[in-house]
């Protein structure tokens, strides 16, 4: 279960060009207009009984198809973090690609962070992650994470590391995927395991490279694929 209190978004970096949400190839493709969802308030609306709909300890993907910091929306975030503040027992995960619109989008009361918010920063390139991390390791949060996704070459986050609490990889799904080689994976591993920091490989993508070979993968086995190649270091921790 995600949380969507907007829908539509357009893109901002190359990692967007070919989107599952709103990439050419995609149902929502042409959805650029920024709109409130009905699911706005869905983490705080009660069952006649007066439990919530959504119970508590759990995590919920927040915004994963928009940008919880995209500038149309930075009326509703007031109300959203007023949300967020309530439930307490739910862990908030918010992953962007605009993270240099961060200290703006922030309520008042954020002090050093929320404690059940995880904010993650989105890099596909070592272009991207030299310009998006610095920043987003000067920002105050409580949890941090790296999301390589899509990951379209190799990237050093070795820099970036200190601080961050974990980080994911995955490769772009669609009809014109960019490929992901899998020793950019193992690298990223690699440094994560000097670092300390817990490793997620979620998804290989469409066009996935192993030794030298390209092959194909159908998209409902991307994931699984990633998994039966058993180099997640997760110390128990799954994000999401």
């Amino acid at each position: 279960m995600n949380w969507e209190p907007w829908t539509g978004c357009y893109k901002i970096s190359d990692g967007c060009t070919n989107c599952y949400f709103y990439g050419p190839h995609a149902k929502r493709y042409g959805q650029n207009t920024i709109t409130k969802t009905d699911k706005f308030d869905w983490p705080i609306r009660t069952k006649a009984n007066g439990e919530y709909n959504i119970k508590g300890d759990k995590i919920l993907p927040t915004c994963f198809a928009t940008d919880f910091f995209l500038p149309e929306a930075d009326e509703w975030r007031k109300e959203a973090w007023t949300i967020i503040k309530q439930r307490q027992d739910i862990n908030f995960l918010i992953l962007t690609k605009r993270i240099d619109r961060f200290m703006e989008s922030l309520p008042s009361d954020w002090g050093e962070g929320y404690d059940n918010v995880n904010i993650g920063c989105t890099v596909e390139t070592q272009e991207l992650a030299d310009y998006r991390l610095p920043l987003f390791l000067s920002y105050p949060m409580k949890r941090k994470f790296i999301s390589c996704s899509p990951m379209l070459g190799p990237i050093d986050l070795t820099p970036y590391l200190s601080g961050v609490d974990h980080v994911t990889v995955s490769g772009e799904s669609g009809k014109e995927a960019r490929e992901l080689d899998y020793d950019w994976i193992l690298s990223i591993r690699e440094q994560c395991v000097k670092a300390s920091v817990t490793f997620w490989f979620k998804s290989t993508g469409t066009f996935f490279k192993r030794d030298d070979v390209v092959e194909k993968i159908n998209p409902f086995k991307q994931a699984s694929l990633a998994k039966e190649l058993d180099i997640n270091i997760l110390d128990g921790k799954k994000l999401f």
